[in-house]
């Protein structure tokens, strides 16, 4: 394998993972974060986004990956749509339940996800706009970055597509490891299930477009449902 692949690789089964838990392990010690703080935390987090995945295609295109390859093209639009919209239903659903299930459990009980909620979600105007594009950045990029560039590496190096998918959703669910043993079950998970996807549809419309629906939605129902209970 190519020393910039390994590179990258490196990067984000090592560096990531350790970063992610430094800020939250910062965050989970702070009693409250003001707007500045947030603002800042998004920011940061699209441009360090964006930033790895302008690297990856500049590799990748030197390298000589193909947009169809990396999941960039469309080439079956009827079924790329219908997979979008049906399980985008479904998990939005999902996270809905799951913010109303949160909610009625006590503070001291939220576990992690709960906590980081209740300091990250937004709550005014600006910080909402900054929150809505932090949300399509990490649904594109991260479905490059774990289901275009790394699936496609592994397909390539082992000629299977399985083995892509599985350490994708590795690395992807590593990823968020920040979460909790519960939380990179359920990643890995969404993972595979991402990865089955856009091997369906060889593109990475379907699961860009989910996974930003499940983010999105989880957020509008923290902000009504979360928040406004802990402000009371």
């Amino acid at each position: 394998m190519h020393w910039d692949y390994l590179t990258i690789l490196f990067f984000m089964a090592v560096i990531v993972p350790w970063r992610s838990r430094v800020r939250v392990a910062a965050l989970l010690q702070s009693h409250a974060v003001e707007s500045r703080e947030r603002i800042a935390l998004y920011a940061s987090t699209i441009a360090f986004q964006w930033t790895i995945s302008l690297a990856i295609f500049w590799r990748c295109h030197a390298r000589g990956l193909s947009f169809f390859e990396l999941g960039l093209s469309v080439p079956q639009a009827a079924r790329a749509v219908t997979a979008a919209i049906a399980i985008s239903a479904v998990l939005v659903v999902n996270q809905v339940f799951g913010v109303l299930r949160l909610v009625r459990l006590p503070p001291a009980k939220r576990g992690i996800v709960g906590q980081l909620a209740e300091r990250l979600v937004p709550r005014i105007n600006t910080e909402k706009w900054i929150a809505l594009a932090l949300v399509l950045t990490v649904a594109f990029c991260e479905e490059f970055i774990y289901r275009g560039f790394i699936e496609s590496l592994f397909q390539r190096e082992f000629s299977s597509l399985a083995a892509g998918a599985a350490i994708s959703a590795g690395l992807f669910s590593v990823a968020h490891a920040y979460q909790g043993r519960r939380g990179i079950i359920t990643t890995f998970i969404v993972g595979l299930l991402f990865s089955s996807v856009r091997i369906w549809t060889s593109s990475l419309l379907p699961s860009v477009i989910i996974h930003f629906a499940v983010d999105l939605s989880a957020g509008i129902a923290s902000a009504r449902l979360l928040i406004p209970e802990r402000a009371e």
